[in-house]
């Protein structure tokens, strides 16, 4: 009798302690955080109109605002995770917005276009040091649902990527360069909210790690992950490649194309954006379910119509189509990351920081070489030939298929 009774309460008392649970309220912080951080981002390439009238810039100068903002976060960031997976640094979080705080002091008060270059990369520096860091705390309070956490945490990111243009629009553009200060404030809440998540991490990194190691799916070696990784890549150049020609240029395009005020074109921006933080969310908890791979081949190919008709339609129509290729191409970000840490265990902050870092550089390339494009043949020729970039998703049928060593390991 009391062999049978020990048998019974042994389940009560161990097993909850092993099984990993979600921390909703760590989760929703670095959302919240990452909402802040990408708004100030967003902010910068949104006043792009208002900097190349105050500096008389060229769109090549544009390009190159960009290019070393992107550079410098996307250089930084694989190697602040790979050194932070040995090394652990948790307050590197609340350090890297102070740094980004000064940056963007240094934008509304810039007086040549070499400070602007300036500001835009101590915004880059603390860009690098905000996504491994901040991915790896969300996967820690995952609780093995690794694709939820990571979509959840994106989500914040690309809603203040779309309310940092409607801001520029609401306050920026109306009172002129000087008013990007006001970013200041969305800064020190910043700071505050990561201070607090950085002291959690510091309380509870280890008992989160130790319980959901358990729980990665799979692992590839060689010439199979080699493949991957380069798949991957290739799929990552494509998607950020094509958001950089929108988030960029398309109020440019808009005012060229449909002579539409610079405020009118911020709110169409605004709507594509809206919904590319909308589709985010939706990649991470399909893919815990149908995997990561099928995801990313709905997410691209899907897309592909409406991108391809979009450059020939009026300006309801380009609207419409930019709104559902945002919506549908975003889920697949969310899931290449989770793919790619799932792939390389042990390398969390490493892998996010190679994943936002290669978004960062790609964008960064992208816009500067857009932008000298656009001078030499057009806004709308450039829209054009971005329109096919979705068609590179046919790569994706050579993804590695691990849907069901995902569903063994969780069974």
């Amino acid at each position: 009798m009391q062999s049978s009774s020990q048998i019974k309460k042994q389940p009560e008392i161990n097993v909850p302690d092993r099984v990993p649970k979600m921390i909703p309220q760590i989760i929703f912080a670095v959302a919240l955080a990452h909402l802040l951080n990408d708004l100030i981002q967003a902010a910068l390439p949104a006043i792009y109109p208002l900097l190349k009238d105050n500096f008389s810039l060229s769109f090549t100068q544009i390009g190159l605002i960009s290019l070393v903002y992107q550079i410098t976060a996307s250089l930084l960031q694989p190697w602040i995770g790979l050194y932070t997976d040995k090394y652990p640094k948790p307050y590197l979080l609340p350090l890297g917005m102070v740094v980004t705080l000064l940056g963007i002091v240094m934008l509304a008060f810039s007086s040549s276009f070499y400070m602007l270059l300036v500001a835009a990369s101590l915004i880059g520096v603390g860009s690098s040091t905000f996504h491994p860091e901040a991915s790896r705390v969300a996967r820690m309070a995952s609780g093995g649902k690794f694709g939820t956490a990571q979509s959840t945490f994106q989500v914040g990111g690309n809603t203040g990527s779309a309310i940092g243009p409607l801001l520029a629009a609401i306050i920026i553009v109306p009172n002129g360069q000087a008013s990007a200060a006001w970013l200041i404030l969305f800064a020190l809440i910043a700071i505050w909210v990561l201070f607090k998540v950085s002291q959690w991490t510091i309380q509870h990194a280890k008992t989160q790690i130790s319980k959901t190691s358990s729980i990665t799916s799979f692992k590839l070696h060689g010439k199979t992950l080699v493949r991957a990784l380069s798949i991957i890549s290739i799929l990552m150049l494509a998607k950020f490649i094509y958001i950089a020609s929108i988030s960029n240029y398309y109020t440019f395009y808009l005012i060229e194309k449909f002579h539409l005020s610079l405020q009118s074109a911020q709110l169409y921006l605004f709507a594509f954006l809206a919904a590319v933080a909308f589709g985010t969310f939706f990649g991470g908890p399909i893919g815990d379910r149908i995997g990561r791979k099928a995801v990313i081949w709905i997410s691209f190919l899907g897309m592909a119509p409406f991108a391809m008709l979009m450059p020939y339609a009026n300006l309801f129509w380009t609207c419409v189509l930019a709104i559902m290729s945002g919506l549908i191409m975003s889920s697949a970000f969310s899931a290449m990351v989770v793919y790619a840490q799932e792939a390389v265990p042990g390398r969390v902050g490493m892998v996010a920081g190679l994943m936002f870092g290669l978004m960062f550089g790609v964008s960064g390339i992208a816009a500067a070489g857009l932008g000298y494009l656009a001078d030499k043949n057009g806004i709308e020729w450039v829209f054009g030939l971005c329109s096919y970039l979705p068609l590179l998703g046919i790569f994706t049928v050579f993804l590695p298929n691990t849907q069901n060593k995902v569903k063994n390991s969780v069974s």
